[in-house]
């Protein structure tokens, strides 16, 4: 915080600061006269009526009243993060949703709208990069309309938590009634580091570029996988499908399973899934090294991944692994209209 030459702490910030990155303290307020002091850091999002939005870079919007305000200033932008590739937020949502590619998709302006039959809200989402070419009331109609005539619920696809993000546009989409739904993270790591993990199973992993009955038996993300959940897993510029044989006891499924795309200089890994009785082998790790190997083959170099924000077990294999959060991504949702059943 800002201090003045009194040694006071000072506010210094105003509307005009929307937009940028700042950091505020506030006055708690108990109503027992024993209020503590609050921090928040986040991009100053709105100004309205002596109420200040601040979200964080997890997306989370924090709506602070003025006369609780004891300091504020500017800060720069979140530190360049050291661990993994040097890239943007929008150079990775690309490269994550050539993964996911749609069955059937069309252009609203800049922005991308994907449809696969519900399955997965990242094939099943309004992506909304740059302009729509309309306002954005416009825009959002359009959105509920094209999903719609599908049968499909209205979801839009932003990012925060990275320089010059989505923080902004989340919070239009807040205040005109759509719902944050969904929120994972973008990870990044060394594509080398995983190909080198120490994992003893490798060997038992079998790599292929088919997405066979067996694999779909060990895929939790569709209960009874359609055409449209072949066509995308087995969508992306390079596809490789993993499994580790499974035994008697699982009825023919897989033990392990993974799906990598290789897309440049990029691999993203997803659907790493172990049955339940088979895990703490390190057969999750078997099966991204493996992967990973074949995309270092493939002339890749760095790595990606999506993992949502509550799945504990799997941020700390991928943290093991030299993976780090890059930014976070977000599906708004709106509730007019919901079908019985949709994928992540």
């Amino acid at each position: 915080m800002e201090f003045t030459a009194s040694g006071r702490l000072e506010i210094r910030i105003s509307g005009s600061d929307l937009g940028k990155r700042v950091s505020v303290r506030r006055l708690d307020d108990p109503g027992d006269g024993t209020g503590g002091f609050t921090d928040t850091v986040g991009v100053l999002t709105s100004w309205d009526e002596g109420v200040l939005t601040i979200t964080r870079r997890t997306g989370e919007s924090v709506r602070i009243a003025e006369s609780s305000l004891v300091a504020g200033k500017v800060v720069p932008p979140a530190p360049a993060r050291r661990r993994g590739p040097a890239a943007g937020w929008e150079e990775l949502t690309r490269v994550a949703a050539g993964a996911w590619p749609p069955v059937e998709s069309a252009a609203l302006g800049a922005w991308t709208l994907r449809a696969a039959g519900g399955f997965t809200r990242r094939a099943n989402s309004a992506l909304a990069l740059g302009d729509p070419g309309l306002p954005l009331d416009g825009a959002l109609d359009a959105v509920r309309s094209w999903y719609a005539a599908r049968g499909l619920p209205a979801y839009v696809q932003l990012a925060t938590g990275a320089e010059d993000s989505q923080e902004a546009r989340c919070l239009a989409l807040e205040r005109r009634g759509w719902t944050r739904e969904v929120t994972a993270g973008v990870w990044t790591g060394a594509l080398a580091r995983v190909a080198d993990a120490d994992a003893p199973d490798a060997d038992l992993v079998h790599l292929g570029r088919v997405v066979d009955d067996g694999w779909l038996a060990r895929y939790q993300r569709s209960r009874e996988p359609g055409p449209e959940v072949r066509r995308v897993l087995a969508g992306g510029p390079s596809v490789w499908f993993a499994a580790v044989p499974g035994d008697g006891a699982s009825g023919g499924a897989p033990a392990a399973i993974g799906r990598c795309v290789v897309d440049g200089r990029w691999a993203g890994f997803m659907a790493v899934e172990v049955a339940p009785e088979q895990r703490r082998r390190g057969l999750a790790t078997a099966v991204m090294a493996a992967l990973a190997r074949r995309a270092l083959d493939e002339g890749a170099s760095a790595a990606w991944l999506q993992v949502e924000a509550d799945n504990q077990a799997a941020q700390a294999l991928y943290g093991r692994l030299g993976f780090a959060v890059h930014h976070h991504y977000h599906h708004f949702s709106d509730r007019s209209f919901r079908p019985s059943e949709a994928g992540r």
